[in-house]
C-alpha cells in the first residue's frame, strides 16, 4: 500500500478587525492563550505576544481596513501559531527598508516590523503602494524549515462565525494533492459539509484526483453537499491532474504571465450521481496553481501585482482574498507552486 501522509485538517482560526488598542489587546491575549494550548515554551509565548502587539499596532497606526487571522499551524514535529495581517492601504514603498530597526513613519522608535521579523520562526510579506500590505508570521518553539509549496486561507461571510469553505493538502507516496471545497449555503451546516469533505480527503485512498473526488462524493451523502475540486501537481512530468465538481475555480498561472483556466463539471458532491472526469494540463517550472471558491471574484490577474508570484503561496492567497474576496459570501483561496 502506498503510504499517505495527510496534513491535519486546519483549524479555521479567528478573524479580528483591528481598529483600536482594545482589539490589539484581545489579539495578544488570544495569541498567548493559543501558544499555551499548543505547548509553546514561556519564552516563545513572550515572543508571540511581541509579534501580536507589533502587528496590531502597525495595523492601527498605518492601515486602512486592517484584518488579522490568528490560527494554529502544525508541522510533523510540533505546532505553532500563525498570524496573517491584511490591509488595503496605503502600502509600503520598500518592505526591506521598513523592516530595518530605526525606520519609522509614525514618530515611533521604528522597531515594529523589525521586531516581528526577529521574533518570528518564519516571515513573509508583500506590499504595494496604494494597494496595501499582507504580512504572514509563524512562531514555533524551533526555527521553521522555510518555504512551503502550498498555502491557503478562508474567511466567513460577514456576520457568520464559521466559513463553509475549506482547503487541505496531503502527500500520497511521492505525489502531492490539494483540495478546495465550498459547502452548500452558509453557516454551520455548510461548514459541516466542508468538514466531512476535509476528513474524507485526509482518509482517501492513494488514487488519482478523479477517484478521490468520487470518494468524497460517497463520503458526503449525509451532508447538504459541497462543490469540490482536487488537483495533483506533478512538476517532474510537467503536468497538473485536476478533477472538480461544482463552482470551484482553478487556474494555472505560468511564469510568463499567462493564465489557463481549469475545467470543473456541474454537480454537488454528496448528491445524485455526478459525472466525474479528470483533465491534465501543462504545469511547467515556475507555474502556480490557484484555486478558489465562488466567494472570490474571478477577475484578478497576477500581472497586476509585480513580484507577488515569487512570494510564499500563503501570501499570494491572502493578497487575492483581500482584493477579490466578497463579503456577502464565504471565501477561500489555495495556492500551490511547482517544486524541483
Amino acid at each position: 500500500m502506498v503510504p499517505v501522509t495527510a496534513e491535519p485538517v486546519a483549524d479555521r482560526g479567528a478573524w479580528f478587525r483591528v481598529e483600536n488598542g482594545s482589539t490589539g489587546s484581545a489579539v495578544r491575549r488570544a495569541a498567548e492563550r493559543m501558544g499555551n494550548q499548543l505547548g509553546l515554551p514561556a519564552g516563545r509565548i513572550a515572543d508571540l505576544a511581541i509579534v501580536a502587539a507589533e502587528l496590531t499596532s502597525n495595523l492601527i497606526k498605518h492601515a486602512d481596513d486592517g484584518l488579522l487571522l490568528l490560527r494554529p499551524v502544525r508541522r510533523e514535529v510540533d505546532a505553532g501559531v500563525e498570524m496573517i495581517a491584511i490591509d488595503t492601504g496605503p502600502g509600503m514603498v520598500d518592505l526591506a527598508d521598513s523592516a530595518r530597526d530605526g525606520h519609522s513613519t509614525a514618530g515611533t522608535l521604528g522597531i515594529g516590523l523589525g521586531a516581528i521579523v526577529r521574533q518570528a520562526s518564519w516571515f513573509d510579506a508583500y506590499s504595494r503602494p496604494g494597494r496595501g500590505t499582507v504580512i504572514a508570521v509563524r512562531v514555533f518553539a524551533e526555527p521553521d524549515t522555510g518555504a512551503s509549496w502550498v498555502g491557503g486561507l478562508t474567511r466567513p461571510l460577514t456576520g457568520e462565525t464559521v466559513s463553509g469553505d475549506g482547503y487541505a493538502s496531503r502527500t500520497v507516496g511521492d505525489r502531492r494533492q490539494v483540495m478546495v471545497t465550498d459547502g452548500l449555503g452558509h453557516g454551520p451546516l455548510a461548514a459541516a459539509a466542508t468538514d466531512a469533505a476535509l476528513t474524507a480527503f485526509r482518509d482517501a485512498p492513494a488514487a488519482s484526483p478523479a477517484e478521490v473526488v468520487g470518494h468524497l462524493h460517497r463520503a458526503m451523502s449525509h451532508t447538504r453537499g459541497a462543490a469540490v475540486a482536487v488537483a495533483e501537481p506533478d512538476p517532474a512530468a510537467g503536468v497538473l491532474r485536476y478533477a472538480g465538481l461544482g463552482n470551484i475555480t482553478g487556474v494555472v498561472a505560468t511564469g510568463d504571465g499567462g493564465r489557463r483556466g481549469l475545467v470543473s463539471l456541474p454537480g454537488i458532491a454528496g448528491h445524485q450521481r455526478p459525472v466525474i472526469r479528470q483533465y491534465d494540463y501543462p504545469f511547467e517550472a515556475g507555474s502556480l496553481l490557484l484555486m478558489h471558491t465562488d466567494g472570490v471574484v474571478d477577475r484578478w490577474q497576477l500581472t497586476d501585482y509585480p513580484g507577488l508570484a515569487g512570494r510564499e503561496p500563503l501570501v499570494v492567497a491572502a493578497t487575492l482574498l483581500r482584493d477579490a474576496g466578497i463579503r456577502r459570501d464565504d471565501a477561500g483561496v489555495l495556492v500551490a507552486r511547482s517544486w524541483s
